[in-house]
């Protein structure tokens, strides 16, 4: 893989991980317009976990309140204060959130791994699914009448939640975006439904990466150079993104993203079924 190559792959992962468009869908975009059949799992692993620090990288802060708040909650089912505990404290309630809304993604991946491999290979799948990303990011918006933050939520918006990103598995369903629609259906406040999207995605691209980690070895040694920039360009363009999401849910909408899904998807589309 050329360096140029791994950097465009690079910000692609990095910009649409976190911007509601679908990562899985822009790269197997990308890699058939740059003509690269298999850019290798070392690469892919790099991407994912340049991504995580990204994430990581910008909610540092909370990410340590939340692991000493689940720590602390563990403790508290000796101390028979778990319930009390889980109520009062957001932190607690947010690492638990972020742990149960992890499952369904997990199961899915673990149960459906091969038949989700094989619809990998096509761009007419994502591209149909791109425009279902729009529709959903679209209609949400529009939906949400809520305004419930972490200290009014709970598990059973997790779930939901967590069923949203285990759907986003699926080619052309963005992960950010499924997981931000499923929060403003169920009456999130913006910005922690997306907040919450961000936090949940820490599990999600780790546990990609870490099916992956076997093959690292092989590939950095031919293609280091490639494969460090591109790891940089998707931590980079990770951590942009993030910030970008963030300023619109806030103080606009996202309706730019549901657009872009819906031409992006429509033009791919129409190439696939009659250019292919």
């Amino acid at each position: 893989m050329h360096i140029l190559q791994a950097v465009i792959v690079g910000i692609v992962q990095g910009l649409t991980e976190f911007l509601p468009v679908s990562s899985s869908a822009h790269l197997i975009f990308v890699q058939e317009l740059l003509g690269i059949n298999q850019p290798g799992i070392a690469f892919d692993v790099l991407l994912h976990l340049g991504t995580l620090v990204a994430v990581v990288g910008y909610f540092f802060k909370d990410i340590v309140e939340m692991i000493k708040a689940f720590i602390s909650s563990i403790l508290d089912l000796f101390r028979g204060k778990f319930k009390e505990e889980f109520k009062n404290d957001p932190y607690k309630r947010l690492a638990w959130m972020v742990i149960i809304g992890t499952i369904p993604a997990g199961a899915v991946g673990i149960i459906f791994d091969t038949q989700i491999e094989a619809i990998f290979q096509s761009v007419t799948i994502p591209a149909f699914f791109l425009l279902i990303t729009g529709t959903l990011l679209y209609v949400s918006q529009r939906l949400n009448v809520g305004n419930r933050d972490i200290k009014n939520s709970g598990i059973k918006d997790s779930i939901i939640v967590g069923i949203g990103q285990a759907f986003a598995i699926l080619p052309g369903l963005s992960r950010s975006g499924t997981t931000i629609a499923a929060g403003l259906l169920i009456g999130l406040d913006k910005e922690f439904a997306a907040k919450f999207s961000f936090l949940l995605a820490i599990p999600a691209i780790l546990g990609a990466a870490l099916t992956q980690i076997d093959g690292i070895g092989a590939g950095m040694d031919t293609n280091l150079l490639p494969y460090l920039l591109g790891f940089l360009a998707s931590l980079i363009s990770g951590y942009l993104a993030i910030s970008i999401l963030l300023k619109l849910i806030r103080e606009r909408s996202l309706d730019i993203f549901a657009f872009y899904c819906w031409i992006v998807g429509a033009i791919v589309l129409v190439y696939s079924l009659f250019f292919m």
